[in-house]
């Protein structure tokens, strides 16, 4: 029974901690959205989140990887959301509800983005890679569409995968400067031309 006892305070300590930790992000992607890496110190985050930059640096040694923290969230929302093995139409048509889903990682994730293209900046090596892989994914289930003769062999995966990544990013970032814009429409819209666009057409019959 006193082992119970005992286990419970640290238990209560982890929870605590992790709630912290969490309120931290949440600041983090808040402050980032609104003011980009280079203008939001450890110290302004760690006052809105209530707790001291010693706390704050408990949880998360560096900018860097408080940086890190905030695109581990956004990859972990996408992870959980997103089925890469399903088909691409309709998984392009699904993006919008991140939008509703997650404002913030929308917003801090952009403002990263835009931030980190120069090969030096922090999060560029990561950012660079997460596009590889994003375009490298789209690539694959537009190449197993072609084999399976669900799409048209005739045009080059790999510069289509970009297209869709570029509009993909471009509507993230129009959002954020309108978010009026009618993202289940424009997603919508898009989806339906694509997959007219790369659509396996029947062979046209030549009369006899």
């Amino acid at each position: 029974m006193s082992a119970v006892r005992s286990e419970r305070p640290y238990a209560t300590l982890l929870a605590k901690g992790e709630d912290r930790r969490q309120r931290i992000l949440a600041v983090a992607e808040r402050l980032l959205a609104r003011n980009g890496w280079r203008n939001t110190s450890l110290a302004q985050i760690a006052k809105e989140a209530g707790v001291t930059p010693a706390g704050l640096l408990h949880h998360f040694e560096s900018k860097e990887q408080l940086l890190n923290a905030v695109l581990d969230a956004r990859d972990a929302d996408d992870d959980a959301h997103a089925d890469r093995s399903g088909d691409l139409v309709t998984e392009l048509s699904r993006v919008p509800e991140r939008f509703e889903r997650a404002p913030e990682l929308v917003g801090t994730f952009t403002v990263l983005l835009a931030e980190n293209i120069a090969p030096d900046a922090p999060l560029h090596d990561r950012l660079h890679k997460r596009y590889r892989d994003a375009r490298d994914i789209i690539c694959s289930i537009m190449e197993r569409g072609q084999r399976k003769g669900q799409y048209r062999k005739d045009f080059d995966a790999a510069t289509k995968a970009v297209e869709i990544l570029a509009f993909i990013n471009g509507m993230e970032t129009l959002w954020l400067l309108d978010p009026s814009i009618p993202l289940t429409e424009v997603f919508k819209g898009y989806a339906e031309s694509l997959a007219r666009d790369l659509a396996e057409t029947e062979p046209v019959s030549k009369p006899t």
